[in-house]
């Protein structure tokens, strides 16, 4: 990761040069600092964990009325979506047709 030596903002990299996003500085690229950088690669499909099933997700179990299929049994967890002063949101899946759907506290 290279630094603008004007502005301060991260530089993009541009063939043989470093250009800054923000204010256009350029210079060019350095050999002996391109064997220090590192290069991530994206996960393998094998490493990625879908977590989109409600079942899966160690989340604890309640009795709630499923608006959708009228299922008597949801997971539930809670979640800060407003400001800090205000109660959390509670939010239910259903253990069958997995519908979303939310309580809040007015």
């Amino acid at each position: 990761m290279q630094f603008c030596d004007e502005c301060g903002s991260m530089m993009k990299t541009e063939d043989d040069r470093w250009v800054c996003g923000s204010c256009g500085y350029e210079e060019l690229r350095d050999e002996a600092t391109e064997e220090q950088m590192v290069t991530t690669t994206g996960q393998e499909e094998s490493e990625i964990i879908d977590i989109s099933d409600a079942e899966d997700s160690g989340r604890p179990k309640t009795t709630a009325q499923c608006p959708e299929c009228d299922n008597d049994q949801a997971y539930w967890y809670m979640q800060q979506i407003r400001a800090a002063d205000e109660s959390e949101t509670r939010f239910f899946v259903c253990t069958e047709c997995e519908h979303k759907w939310r309580e809040d506290d007015h």
